[in-house]
């Protein structure tokens, strides 16, 4: 491993006064050759930022702009290939990190890790000379409601809980083996997370889009069916309003934690008033979200609409700024219909076809720039995974078995793990 130390890399010029607007400040802190070839770029923050990222190339470079931060000091970096240089301007109340580059590679969008006395900032960059063009990945965060000491709807033999964790996973498996998508889980297991603290953590990730999965409970077994809800303060229906009431009962920390967040945090709450246009952008694209989540909703035969229109509602998990956020609601554990579905495996799969399929749909719309689907692709690519089923690939994509041996003309041939097949989506 070769560590290029700030003291290096770094050439002081000059001091930059700090603008009396801005607290954050940035500064370069080294460049780790790590194992598997990649660099790892990392710089120094005081606190979370609100950050846009992108690449262009010609000449090729990624482009970093890091909101409402100055810079601590001068940055004007060389280092290793692919990496030419790596220097930072300040634009207005803004910096603009540039990493200029020899050739194309493939980069994972900047990410966020919070300690004590910092923040830090990381760009990981490989170079592929398979590529003509600088690449990422669409980062699509999953978050499964409830948690731990939190079991949110008790239905008979089921809770929430594990409903949403379990189709949180079905999820993650057909994103993790789809090229160009990577899911990150906001609740990997059954632990407690507060609600402050998920979408927090969309941010640290850098997710393109959130999701947030959940089921219902009421106190008439009749009441059933799916829905799909994006953020507002005022609610939509009354059982939005009740939803949103029952969200702060059952989350008494919310209450507690607004406008008394962590020292490094990002404030999404100040945030909208500064960011009015990224927070504006960002309700309209929540909203062809759930738009095409629902679409795929009603398509499946076994899923009932509870409510047949995206739904709005007060829910805290769906307020970051600038990141598209959904809620699906899958259903009510306490009719017996929907727990019956969403208590097997293959009610939750559809529920988790029909997200994907719709965030697939969403991107076809709001294609994301230096991702796969800009330009649109004709087919996605999946990667076969041990105990892979022709038939139950075409379940979760919304195919059939016929397509999928046609497509790639497996007619009497078996299919084997790391094999990669397209699939016309």
């Amino acid at each position: 491993m070769t560590i290029f130390n700030r003291k290096l890399l770094l050439g002081i010029f000059c001091f930059f006064a700090v603008n009396s607007e801005t607290s954050n400040k940035i500064s370069f802190a080294e460049i780790v050759e790590l194992s598997s070839g990649n660099l790892k770029i990392v710089f120094h923050l005081d606190q979370v930022a609100l950050i846009n990222s992108y690449a262009l190339d010609d000449p090729s470079r990624i482009v970093i702009d890091v909101k409402n931060t100055s810079l601590d000091s001068a940055i004007n970096a060389q280092a290793l290939t692919p990496i030419k240089l790596v220097r930072a301007s300040e634009v207005g109340k803004n910096v603009r990190l540039v990493i200029d580059l020899k050739g194309s590679v493939y980069w994972k969008k900047p990410w966020q890790i919070k300690h004590k006395d910092r923040v830090d900032l990381i760009l990981e960059i490989r170079r592929d000379r398979t590529i003509s063009k600088n690449l990422r990945d669409i980062i699509v965060a999953i978050d499964a409601g409830h948690g731990g000491r939190d079991p949110g709807a008790i239905g008979k033999n089921l809770l929430e809980k594990d409903v949403t964790l379990l189709i949180a996973k079905e999820l993650e498996r057909t994103l993790k083996d789809t090229r160009g998508y990577k899911p990150v889980m906001i609740r990997p297991d059954d632990r407690f997370v507060d609600l402050n603290t998920r979408y927090q953590n969309a941010r640290k990730l850098g997710a393109d889009l959130f999701i947030s999965i959940h089921a219902d409970g009421f106190k008439l077994s009749s009441v059933k069916g799916a829905s799909v809800y994006v953020w507002s303060e005022e609610a939509s229906s009354i059982t939005a309003e009740n939803l949103s009431k029952k969200e702060l009962t059952n989350n008494p920390e919310v209450k507690s934690k607004i406008g008394k967040l962590d020292i490094r945090d990002f404030d999404e709450d100040a945030a909208r008033t500064l960011f009015q246009i990224a927070y504006e952008a960002k309700i309209e694209n929540s909203i062809i979200l759930a738009e095409k989540i629902l679409a795929q909703l009603k398509k499946d035969p076994y899923t009932k609409m509870h409510k047949p229109n995206v739904e709005f509602a007060d829910f805290r998990v769906l307020k970051s700024i600038d990141i598209p956020s959904v809620l699906v609601e899958s259903g009510f554990i306490s009719n017996p219909d929907d727990a019956k579905r969403l208590g097997g495996k293959a009610g939750r799969r559809m529920i988790a076809r029909s997200i994907f399929l719709g965030i697939h749909n969403y991107f076809k719309d709001k294609p994301k720039p230096n991702s796969f689907m800009n330009p649109l692709p004709e087919f996605v690519e999946y990667e076969i995974q041990k105990g892979d089923v022709i038939s139950e690939i075409a379940i979760r994509f919304g195919v059939t078995t016929e397509e999928i041996i046609k497509w790639n003309k497996l007619n009497n041939k078996s299919i084997f793990p790391g094999q990669k097949i397209q699939i016309d989506i």
